[in-house]
């Protein structure tokens, strides 16, 4: 018995010693990637954009100021089926990752049989009178199955790979955060853009309704044209197709608003107006370098570029020897009252090398596939940061530009208003037909209508910069939370 520990222990530091040996194999190290100075902008001031707090540090709850859409925001992010999706693959890799750590430990199982059989007596090898044709036998052990040593960091590499893995779908998750925060606000604020062309188009309904009226009027009088008539109509009946047609649209987004809160289609409680819609409008893009760290998109395809680097590891130490260590230790006998007696007691250890010597080429083949699979993923790690350069930058465009558009869209339309006002004024004079009244209407509703989807897309350019700035994946504060 005290030989057996002693060997054990002896086996035991040695593992120990081995176990702590070289691991083959590349270690990883963060690519060199191109990082231009500064975000491409609009114009050639970007003092406005420079900073190393980015706009992408504040977290959503900051960013949308509308309590009603923050907490859309919030209940997206519980009950989206996205979410839920990829919080599930989240537990699988962390499953996954356990699985990975316990190569580092042996196997070890205990079990016991014990049989009774019987012998025939009239078989081949009859038994001899007196002795018992039945025997009882039985045995228990504790045993280790093999158990390979890693002595070229075999076992280390596949963990870090399943570390990795486990890292990208954590990185994954919050890159659906992010989007989801970014739909539900997109969404959001388009249905209140549909409230306002709303607004929009039933008040100018109402304004035609009441031209229709009067011109109707001056024409039973024999002051105006029966054309004049038929083009009242026209504008009118244009007011209630254009009202028809964007309740339709309010319709399906709420629908799709609800689907995005994991809710059935069905009414969407508004919270402010759309005109006093308030977002966060100092918007430093931060540091380029600062990017690499905050978008999880990038994270998610390095993650993956260090799995597969540790997969290399991996296929290069099945070309080296592999040391197992079995074993076992119990008591056997055919008596079961002898059973746990120090005669009947076993053991075994034997710890096995093998040295692969021909394999086909799978090995080799088995390494260029990982080297391949390592190039593939540097590539897409240094598009997705490429990309995601490009991102900021469309979006920083966009947020300038349409800031710019909305300012002079805001002057056309003052001045299709004076424009219309003129006309009637002038065709309530008779100077003029109805007809210029009919073009200066229709070109005062378009221009309505184009606002409101400028100002709309002002708001949803501070919407994509956000998202392109790596913002939106990060969780509230408690006291957040529970608001």
């Amino acid at each position: 018995m005290k030989t057996f520990w002693r060997n054990s222990l002896l086996v035991g530091a040695v593992t120990a010693l081995l176990v702590g040996g070289c691991a083959v194999g590349p270690n990883y190290k963060r690519p060199e990637v191109e990082m231009p100075s500064g975000y491409r902008t609009a114009t050639s001031d970007t003092n406005a954009f420079a900073g190393t707090n980015a706009f992408a540090d504040l977290g959503w709850w900051q960013v949308f100021q509308d309590p009603q859409l923050a907490g859309y925001i919030a209940e997206a992010l519980t009950n989206n089926w996205d979410i839920k999706v990829a919080a599930a693959r989240v537990l699988q890799a962390e499953a996954a990752l356990q699985v990975a750590r316990s190569q580092f430990m042996p196997n070890i199982s205990a079990g016991g049989d014990l049989v009774t059989s019987r012998a025939s007596q009239n078989g081949p090898s009859p038994i001899p009178s007196g002795v018992n044709p039945q025997q009882n036998y039985g045995d228990v052990f504790v045993g280790m199955s093999a158990y390979e040593v890693d002595l070229w960091g075999k076992i280390r590499r596949a963990n870090e790979a399943a570390r990795a893995r486990y890292l990208a779908t954590q990185d994954a998750q919050r890159t659906v955060r992010q989007t989801l925060v970014a739909e539900v606000a997109t969404a959001y604020l388009a249905l209140l853009e549909l409230d306002y062309e709303l607004e929009i188009a039933q008040r100018t309904y109402q304004a035609r309704t009441n031209s229709l009226v009067l011109t109707t009027a001056r024409e039973q009088g024999g002051v105006a044209a029966q054309q004049d008539v038929a083009q009242a109509k026209i504008l009118v009946y244009g007011a209630e197709a254009s009202i028809v047609a964007i309740e339709r649209f309010r319709e399906q987004q709420e629908n799709t608003i609800c689907i995005l809160l994991g809710r059935n289609p069905g009414p969407i409680q508004r919270g402010e107006g759309f005109l006093t819609q308030r977002v966060h409008t100092e918007v430093p893009a931060g540091l380029p370098s600062s990017l690499i760290e905050r978008r999880p998109d990038i994270r998610f395809a390095e993650e993956l570029l260090v799995s597969a680097n540790a997969d290399i590891g991996q296929a290069k130490a099945a070309f080296f020897p592999q040391l197992t260590l079995t074993g076992f230790y119990g008591f056997q006998s055919v008596a079961f009252s002898d059973l746990l007696t120090g005669a009947s007691r076993t053991w075994q250890f034997g710890p096995a090398v093998t040295l692969p010597l021909f394999t086909g080429g799978r090995l080799r083949a088995n390494l260029k596939i990982t080297q391949a699979q390592y190039a593939e993923a540097l590539a897409v790690y240094q598009r997705s940061v490429q990309n995601a350069f490009r991102e900021v930058s469309d979006s920083l465009i966009f947020y300038q530009r349409t800031r710019e558009f909305t300012a002079r869209q805001e002057l056309r339309t003052q001045a299709n208003r004076e424009a219309t006002e003129l006309a009637n004024i002038r065709y309530d004079g008779g100077v003029t037909s109805y007809l210029e009244v009919l073009y200066n209407e229709q070109e005062l509703f378009t221009a309505e209508l184009n606002l409101a989807q400028a100002r709309l897309n002002e708001l949803l350019s501070v919407v994509q910069l956000y998202r392109s700035l790596g913002g939106g994946w990060m969780p509230p504060p408690d006291n957040q939370a529970s608001r």
